[in-house]
């Protein structure tokens, strides 16, 4: 099983609360955690793209880089890890993500791959003048079908023709190709998010859900399958889960608690309006589930909170679920939580026991 890290381009991480470790994003910070899961042995290291933050008294994702440039950087300082960077498509046409990619591809050959992001969050792009309107949310997997059909293209052919509803190339060029296959990952889980994912992307992130209920995002999974199953594709699972960690599930859980005391209400509220917008948002959808109010303050994703015991017991029963391939992670602190990680939970992971292997 993969195991990988969503790393903090934009300050705070993913916990929208004042009383947990509050930071800004930097290359060093980046740099560090990524070259330290090089180290531990991480599969891949993926930066998302966020243009606009939530505000309120943490000024909670107010303060980012671009995944691209990011991505690029570290690429050129590391060795081994997958890197995924991450594309606002409606924000950059998708001949010049392609040549990016291929850029970075020659910096750090067959270790880049490309996140596909078609926006939940209007005010990211209305402040810029490039939203189409809320219309966008009934045809967005329509564009984004287009937008990733050019780039295979470009860099399977080296050309694109494609005459399609949104996107129209003429003879349109790119050289040098990638080395390899360029992996594509896409993470939305309505209907129509599935039925893209499974049409082109390699993986789907998967959000786990609760608080240490390891296996809770099963049906999703079980319907990433059935809809790649329908193309005849190997599409794997990513499930998205935060870490937090100490000696004792007490102390583990002590932390957890203190966040959740801590969370910051405005940034929370201006996140479901944002989320709400989408008036077709199915219940599976991105949308849905970042409206619900339980645990809201860790971006409604599923939080492990234990010992470095319960903690690989857990993350082995969520890669234990069909269609798991792998694991993304976040940590409340990302340096301590990264090493606790690396040093005492993976270890004990059954799922991870190729690493012990090899560094016999």
């Amino acid at each position: 099983m993969d195991i990988g890290v969503f790393i903090p381009i934009n300050n705070n991480g993913w916990l929208i609360s004042k009383t947990s470790p509050q930071f800004m994003p930097s290359f060093d910070l980046n740099l560090d955690i990524v070259t330290r899961a090089e180290a531990f042995g991480f599969d891949f290291a993926l930066s998302m793209i966020k243009l606009r933050g939530f505000g309120g008294a943490s000024e909670f994702w107010d303060h980012g880089f671009e995944s691209f440039t990011l991505m690029s950087a570290l690429a050129a300082r590391t060795k081994r890890i997958k890197l995924f960077a991450s594309s606002a498509i409606l924000t950059l046409p998708p001949a010049l993500t392609a040549r990016m990619i291929s850029t970075i591809d020659n910096v750090a050959p067959g270790r880049i791959g490309v996140n596909i992001v078609t926006g939940w969050a209007p005010n990211e792009y209305t402040q810029m003048g490039v939203w189409p309107g809320n219309e966008y949310f009934g045809y967005r997997y329509d564009y984004a079908s287009e937008y990733v059909q050019v780039m295979k293209d470009l860099w399977e052919t080296g050309s694109s023709d494609l005459k399609g509803e949104h996107f129209t190339m003429e003879d349109c060029k790119l050289s040098p190709p990638p080395v390899d296959k360029i992996e594509i990952v896409a993470a939305g889980q309505s209907e129509n998010g599935m039925a893209f994912s499974s049409k082109y992307s390699d993986y789907a992130f998967v959000n786990g859900l609760g608080v240490n209920t390891p296996t809770a995002f099963a049906p999703t999974c079980e319907r990433l399958m059935e809809a790649a199953k329908a193309t005849g594709r190997d599409v794997g699972a990513y499930v998205l889960m935060m870490c937090i960690s100490d000696e004792t599930d007490e102390a583990a859980m002590a932390k957890w608690n203190m966040y959740r005391e801590g969370a910051d209400i405005d940034a929370l509220a201006y996140m479901g309006v944002q989320g709400a917008q989408d008036a077709q948002a199915s219940e599976n959808s991105t949308a849905a589930h970042i409206n619900l109010p339980e645990g809201a303050v860790n971006f409604n994703m599923g939080t492990i909170v234990g010992s470095y015991e319960t903690c690989a017991r857990l993350l082995d029963e969520a890669a234990s679920v069909a269609g798991v391939k792998g694991i993304m992670l976040t940590f409340d602190d990302f340096h301590k939580g990264l090493d606790d990680f690396g040093e005492k939970i993976q270890p004990l992971m059954k799922t991870r026991e190729h690493l012990a292997v090899a560094a016999e």
